[in-house]
């Protein structure tokens, strides 16, 4: 496996302190990468509940900045066990202080009536640009890129609009992003999960700034994820194309509405995820 990869899953792959009380990790970037956050909160949560109950929904939100020179904390309080639904809050500390909190629902599978929504009609991944390739020939002119373009090593992400987080056009507010690992996975469903719900946030609270040129108003914006929440609907693997199609309806009040939506190669909706983010214009002084 490749090390980058194998980083990634290395960090998820949370550590047991104590009963209900959890480690992880952070990469040496110099910030903390709010997927990060969101797939340990989940493993945490994953160890404390029956292996018979499937996650289908996490709300959480970001309340502080994390501190990448340390590890942080996963608390889970089992909040309830049912016969049908289980229900878990993880709270992730630095600090002394609480940086992250969600809340996490479980339930046993179940059949039941069933639609979807059909996926976007796009074109398939194998003819597309990967944005490793793209970001490799922006590192060498702006090499701070590297601070996030290094995931791309372990996943491979392919733009149908290919517009670039160094893009600075205006653009409607919607992208649509091939995802997998580069690798296979295994079958652990702590893994997969954990690794949906990092790639769930790449490149996602930058959609609410499509239509604003992202990247002129960069240093004239204060942006910062403030939630996000995801919806599992059927099984998947993050070792296989997802399509993740990304749209921003509304932004307003500083902040930012995103959703998204995970379709497998079948064209089967997997995966909902949402988030709003401050972005707010920082007024000049004097």
């Amino acid at each position: 496996m490749n090390a980058v990869l194998q980083e990634i899953i290395d960090i998820l792959s949370i550590e047991r302190i104590e009963e209900n009380l959890y480690r992880g990790k952070n990469h040496k970037t110099e910030h903390v990468f709010g997927g990060q956050v969101l797939a340990q909160a989940i493993a945490a949560a994953f160890r404390t509940v029956d292996p018979g109950q499937h996650l289908h929904s996490i709300h959480g939100y970001f309340l502080r900045s994390g501190d990448w020179n340390v590890p942080i904390l996963y608390e889970v309080e089992r909040i309830r066990d049912g016969r049908s639904f289980s229900t878990r809050r993880v709270v992730a500390i630095q600090h002394g202080r609480a940086i992250f909190n969600m809340d996490s629902s479980w339930q046993k599978q179940e059949a039941g009536l069933r639609h979807a929504l059909p996926m976007p009609d796009v074109p398939p991944p194998e003819g597309l640009r990967g944005d490793r390739e793209a970001y490799q020939q922006v590192i060498r002119e702006r090499p701070e890129v590297q601070r996030f373009a290094f995931r791309f090593e372990a996943i491979d992400s392919r733009q149908v609009e290919r517009i670039l987080l160094t893009d600075e056009g205006v653009h409607a507010p919607y992208k649509h992003t091939w995802l997998r690992t580069r690798e296979p996975l295994g079958d652990d469903p702590e893994i997969h999960l954990g690794m949906l719900a990092y790639m769930s946030d790449l490149d996602f609270m930058s959609t609410s700034m499509l239509p604003h040129g992202r990247n002129t108003m960069r240093d004239s914006v204060q942006g910062a994820s403030l939630d996000h929440a995801l919806w599992f609907h059927r099984p998947f693997r993050a070792d296989e194309w997802l399509l993740f199609a990304k749209e921003s309806p509304n932004a307003g009040g500083a902040r930012g509405f995103v959703r998204g939506h995970f379709f497998n190669r079948s064209g089967d909706l997997v995966a909902t995820a949402a988030q709003e983010c401050l972005i707010r214009p920082i007024r000049a002084e004097g």
